[in-house]
């Protein structure tokens, strides 16, 4: 990820491996991580059971929430790839309960429709 991407708020892949290790803690016994994405401070990861999306918050990012949200409370979903001059994709996620949707942007080196799929497959279960 490069730092301007992170600075626009732009998210980048991060390996799943790597994620599970360093967000072991939050992870139930025999949950794996799928996928995982980070900007310049917060993370967001797919894991076979949940989205979990984590906001370091303050100027020393020691304060974290960690929100998680089962793939069963997700309604639905859009995705909006990059075009010829905005150059970010955009997920937006909708969850039960919530008129506003969770949104994160990707920047040009993620594979938006892979997000896609991960959902799609997730969400239908």
């Amino acid at each position: 990820m490069g730092f301007l991407d992170g600075v626009m708020g732009n998210a980048s892949r991060v390996d799943p491996r790597a994620a599970a290790q360093e967000f072991a803690r939050l992870l139930a016994p025999g949950e794996q991580v799928q996928a995982a994405y980070q900007l310049l401070r917060d993370s967001f990861l797919f894991t076979d059971r949940r989205l979990v999306l984590v906001d370091k918050q303050g100027m020393t990012g020691r304060k974290v929430e960690y929100h998680s949200v089962p793939y069963r409370a997700i309604t639905h979903f859009s995705v909006e790839t990059a075009g010829t001059f905005d150059l970010d994709a955009e997920l937006k996620i909708w969850v039960s309960g919530t008129p506003a949707p969770l949104q994160k942007t990707f920047g040009k080196g993620v594979d938006v429709y892979e997000v896609q799929a991960l959902l799609a497959s997730f969400v239908a279960r």
